[in-house]
């Protein structure tokens, strides 16, 4: 597509890459969450890029941004927010924690206990917090970008499925190839190339652009695609438990999202096929055997959805 006619979405993933090198299908996944007002949870070792991709995408756009650095300290209060008695009159007062911006950078998200995990999940699904039982809206848009280390690192959790099930996709950048890489080492000689980053979407024109979104039509045969696709992770014996209805919902979603980002106003099976590893390669449960054989470290999981889309029919 030519830059000049591109959508504002397809901007913006240009935009990032001018600081992200190398990552160009990550940042578009990234993008595409944030369109389909989903979350996104950018997993892989300490080093590859993953926070910087999350601050790119919260510079590129002119909306409140929040960093929250989990530990194994930090506590729910640390997150949403609490109540103090104001010093003037002595009235409680709610003082918003970072939860309340419009992108939120949940950092090693793995690495504090469940019990300040759990208080992302209202949150992420009802975008709202409730807190000494006073329920707080959060402003649109709302997306939390976290990022976790692989689980065998010292001092991680693992995220339970219930909490893996709210991000709409799953994203790993991994190592980049030497010419990409010695261009990172070059840019950054003078100094860090986000620092120059400046915002090039108003909020009002994201909120715009999700509305379009929503708009971007998806063939009931798609649906029956997908829909025989996540039937297909929990009937064919290569999973230990399949793919939930949210995962569904949250697929056409960024499918619709995916569509708008190219300049079209329908989705594509092909839009469907890119998707289903970052959609569904997290939200599956390995079976044994396949834990046993290293599992979704080892790309086991993303080669048997690989193997699904290649055995269900594509619609024509």
């Amino acid at each position: 597509m030519h830059q000049d006619a591109a959508t504002p979405l397809a901007r913006l993933v240009h935009h990032i890459a001018r600081v992200v090198h190398g990552k160009h299908e990550a940042i578009t996944l990234a993008v595409v969450g944030l369109a389909a007002e989903g979350h996104v949870l950018l997993e892989d070792v300490p080093g590859t890029g993953k926070t910087t991709l999350a601050r790119a995408l919260a510079r590129s756009i002119d909306v409140d941004f929040s960093r929250i650095q989990f530990t194994s300290d930090l506590l729910p209060a640390d997150v949403l927010g609490f109540s103090a008695p104001s010093p003037t009159d002595g009235h409680f007062v709610f003082r918003r924690g970072p939860i309340f911006g419009n992108i939120v950078l949940a950092d090693e998200l793995n690495r504090s206990t469940p019990r300040t995990q759990s208080a992302l999940l209202e949150c992420m699904n009802e975008r709202r917090a409730s807190v000494d039982g006073d329920v707080h809206e959060l402003e649109r848009p709302f997306m939390v970008i976290a990022t976790q280390n692989p689980l065998e690192f010292e001092g991680t959790y693992p995220l339970p499925e219930s909490q893996l099930d709210r991000f709409m996709l799953r994203v790993r950048l991994g190592y980049p190839e030497r010419a990409v890489e010695r261009q990172v080492l070059k840019s950054r000689l003078a100094g860090d190339p986000l620092d120059e980053l400046q915002p090039v979407l108003t909020r009002q024109e994201l909120l715009d652009e999700i509305e379009a979104v929503r708009r971007v039509h998806v063939e009931d045969l798609l649906l029956d695609y997908a829909l025989d696709l996540i039937e297909t992770t929990r009937t064919s014996g290569r999973f230990l438990l399949g793919a939930s209805p949210r995962a569904g919902i949250g697929w056409m979603r960024a499918a619709q999202a995916l569509a708008r980002i190219d300049g079209r106003d329908h989705a594509l099976p092909d839009d469907v096929k890119r998707l289903a590893v970052p959609v569904l390669a997290h939200r599956v449960v390995q079976t044994p055997r396949m834990a046993l054989g290293g599992g979704a470290e080892d790309g086991g999981v993303e080669q048997e959805i690989a193997a699904l889309l290649e055995e269900v029919p594509v619609p024509a």
